[in-house]
């Protein structure tokens, strides 16, 4: 099983994916492609939804990802994942950040990343409702925002 996500392009992340899963002799069950759906949350991504639905019918050993934040942002959703992948005898593997969580090395590893990537999405977010204020304010308003000055009746 491989799972991609964006940063290189999809091509390449699953060409240097499928060379892993050669080298490591993973025979591939399926490559899964949420292209252009954030990491943010797993349960608005279809392609996700279904390989957990096979991991649980037992068809895979192994997720194999690019990175980490590609699986996942979110250390509610990863512990959610940590436990699933447990009772059903399945492994993480992330290429880019070394990660395999059948040590327990590698999920301390994991949930250290998760909660980097968390962080990263909380700051971006705090920046951008400060900077879209800050130009309200101003008089600067957003473009393609609707802003509701008053409430009708």
């Amino acid at each position: 099983m491989i799972k991609l996500g964006n940063g290189f392009s999809l091509g390449e992340q699953k060409e240097k994916l499928l060379q892993l899963c050669k080298f490591k002799e993973y025979e591939v069950f399926k490559v899964y492609e949420d292209a252009g759906i954030s990491a943010k949350d797993m349960e608005h991504r279809p392609a996700f939804q279904e390989m957990l639905a096979d991991m649980k019918k037992g068809k895979i050993n192994y997720i194999v990802a690019y990175k980490l934040d590609r699986v996942t942002r979110s250390v509610r959703d990863l512990e959610e994942l940590i436990a699933v992948l447990e009772k059903h005898n399945t492994y993480l593997v992330c290429d880019r950040d070394d990660v395999n969580t059948s040590s327990a090395n590698g999920r301390f590893f994991v949930k250290m990343l998760t909660v980097l990537s968390q962080l990263e999405i909380e700051i971006v977010s705090e920046r951008t409702k400060f900077g879209l204020n800050g130009a309200i304010k101003f008089g600067h308003l957003p473009r393609y925002y609707f802003i509701r000055l008053q409430e009708r009746q």
